[in-house]
């Protein structure tokens, strides 16, 4: 990978390293994986949480440990001695009092972070992993290694937010034609220090080392001085973009285009034309329903006509009508008893 792989932010092989320690973290990863590039670097696992990380572009914790001024180069040779050639004598110094445990976390979470910081900001071109391999200065309670990378990112964007944006292994600076700021006394103990000690041939990491300070502060710092002009950039150093974000934030991300609208519906079928009937049978079925129907009156039923005497035009009277045996009559007869009793 080159330059020209750089993202927004100067990273360059930054999808190698975020695949491989995700991937860590998911498996639930012990050992190290180490960072192939400029200036690499190696992260700690235990069951995929990040309890150490070391780069050569950033100190560690005994150079941060050194800096404090808590223990003499003397001192330290001693306590690794006395550790066996351990890298880390975190026991003994806790046991002869040169730190305490909460101290020594703190100085550890330092050089941790500064050191993915360092491996983000740099080039990566493959990632490598030892199951083997243990962490020289552990943290007692891991990160998660996204995380971590969130953390380095947002350091990056905030370093390119500034007006005079540097890299930690790129500018190399020299001191500026601001003496007054020097003459008066208004530089802080860093700033002096840097001042002493940038050349034009030492990089903001040259300089970390050199102060035994962490690779993002001094970087910030250098950054800060070359806007104030306590700092110049060499000549020939290749100037970095300035990145400026827009008062309306970030440009989010455009919408996929809108799917297709769907086909249109068919159009629905002509009604069917009526079917014929005909109308010879439709009569007879009026017919049969009216046949079978009673028409209610409206009112009463209208009395019969009484028939009246005469009518007819016949005067003579009728001829009485013979009366006709009488079931008591009849049985009369069979007893053999005649009219009267």
């Amino acid at each position: 990978m080159s330059e020209s792989d750089a993202d927004s932010l100067g990273r360059i092989g930054y999808h190698v390293l975020l695949s491989a320690l995700a991937e860590c973290g998911r498996e639930e990863f012990t050992g190290a994986l180490r960072a192939v590039g400029s200036p690499g670097g190696t992260f700690h696992f235990r069951r995929g949480l990040v309890v150490g990380a070391e780069s050569p572009g950033a100190p560690g914790p005994e150079a941060l440990l050194l800096r404090s001024r808590r223990i003499s180069g003397e001192e330290w040779a001693e306590l690794v001695r006395e550790a066996g050639g351990a890298r880390w004598p975190g026991t003994e110094l806790i046991r002869h009092g040169y730190a305490g445990a909460a101290q020594l976390r703190v100085v550890c979470m330092m050089a941790l972070r500064d050191a993915v910081f360092a491996v983000v900001a740099g080039r990566v071109d493959a990632c490598e992993r030892d199951p083997g391999a243990e962490a020289p200065a552990p943290v007692p309670v891991g990160e998660g290694p996204v995380r971590l990378l969130q953390d380095a990112n947002r350091k990056l964007a905030a370093l390119a937010a500034l007006p005079h944006p540097v890299r930690p292994n790129r500018e190399r600076p020299t001191p500026g034609s601001a003496p007054a700021a020097v003459d008066e006394g208004r530089l802080t103990p860093v700033q002096r220090e840097l001042i002493a000690e940038a050349d034009g041939r030492r990089t903001a990491r040259d300089l970390a080392f050199r102060t035994g300070r962490g690779v993002y502060t001094v970087t910030v710092e250098v950054a800060r001085m070359l806007g104030a002009g306590l700092l110049e950039c060499a000549e020939g150093a290749a100037p970095l973009p300035v990145v400026r974000v827009s008062a309306e934030g970030l440009r989010q991300r455009k919408p996929p285009p809108p799917a297709p609208p769907p086909p249109p519906l068919p159009p629905p079928p002509p009604p069917l034309p009526p079917s014929y009937v005909d109308p010879a049978v439709v009569t007879a079925l009026a017919a049969v329903l009216a046949s079978d129907a009673q028409p209610v009156p409206k009112g009463p039923a209208p009395a019969l006509p009484r028939r009246e005497p005469g009518a007819s035009g016949i005067t003579e009277s009728l001829a009485p009508e013979k009366r006709g045996t009488s079931w008591k009559g009849f049985f009369r007869m069979r007893n053999g008893t005649h009219g009267n009793s």
